[in-house]
């Protein structure tokens, strides 16, 4: 199968979201989220997700669609992603992948292993070794099964440890061999343009988006889902804003140290983001997010999956 699928990355705030729709109503497309945050259900206006009016503009896939506990890893959204990219094929619309998750976007377009399932109960006892061990010993313990997987590994990087832990002992294999092992090609042809944004530009943009964010009611959203009660322990309460925004109703933090500490965290996660963008993938496009020009470069991309 060489089937075209539109990939538009680039770093937090930096209007792909905006872009793959004005592309999507031109080509006739739907827009497929490869974004892990705007995979949950919980913090629509705090993760950016299209509004209600955006999705009659144009059909989106993938958003809200899980709950805050659930686990969300590559290889999951790859095959969530996949059948999304054969609904669009099937009805005939150009899939527009649109996300920042650049570890998912390159499981999908270069392949990954295929890990077997893992016990709940196995995970549940990882988790609450981790707990009890504390990070160090964990670390310890992970590094006599699997020393190169620990090595890549930042000490504190729970959920990845944990994972890393699970898989071995499920599969008596560590996790940096499965990693290491043949991947699937990919069942498609992908075309990817990257938005690389002005660093000053960007920086302001993420201070006003969350600003506006403020002024659309996110204390109410993530206060919302706090008073239901979490556990601090779930991925998708990593949303950059979340933990600052729980630390203020805590009373931990007043709410202009809680939006300046998540304004910087967003700030730093956008610049490791550019980062990893160019080192691990090789953009057809490469545009700035502030140039008038920016769709009629996205367009170009139309042209070469017609080639």
């Amino acid at each position: 199968m060489d089937q075209p699928v539109i990939v538009i990355t680039g770093p937090t705030a930096s209007g792909k979201s905006a872009l793959a729709l004005a592309l999507a109503e031109r080509c006739g497309g739907t827009v497929i989220n490869a974004d892990a945050m705007q995979t949950y259900d919980a913090f629509p206006i705090l993760t950016a997700q299209p509004t209600a009016e955006e999705r009659r503009r144009a059909p989106h896939e993938l958003y809200g669609i899980l709950p805050l506990s659930e686990t969300l890893s590559a290889a999951r959204w790859r095959g969530l992603a996949a059948a999304a990219i054969e609904r669009c094929l099937a009805g005939g619309r150009r899939p527009i992948l649109c996300g920042g998750s650049g570890l998912y976007l390159k499981a999908l377009m270069q392949g990954i292993a295929t890990i077997p399932d893992i016990p709940a109960g196995l995970r549940d006892q990882a988790n609450a070794d981790w707990q009890t061990m504390g990070a160090e010993a964990f670390r310890a313990r992970l590094a006599e099964k699997d020393p190169a997987i620990v090595a890549r590994l930042k000490p504190g990087d729970r959920q990845r440890h944990v994972r890393a832990w699970e898989v071995a002992l499920a599969t008596g294999r560590p996790l940096s061999a499965w990693q290491a092992g043949e991947s699937r090609p990919p069942a498609w042809r992908f075309v990817t343009l990257l938005l690389a944004p002005d660093r000053g530009w960007l920086r302001a943009r993420i201070e006003t988006r969350f600003d506006t964010m403020l002024q659309m009611g996110v204390l109410a959203e993530v206060r919302a889902a706090f008073d239901r009660g979490v556990d601090p322990r779930w991925p998708g309460l990593k949303a950059h804003g979340a933990p600052e925004l729980s630390a203020h109703f805590r009373g931990d933090l007043s709410i202009e140290d809680a939006r300046r500490i998540a304004i910087d965290h967003t700030r730093q996660y956008a610049k490791r983001q550019m980062t990893w963008f160019r080192h691990q993938i090789t953009p057809d496009v490469v545009a700035d997010s502030m140039s008038d020009l920016v769709l009629g470069q996205a367009e170009k991309l139309l042209t070469k999956t017609e080639a």
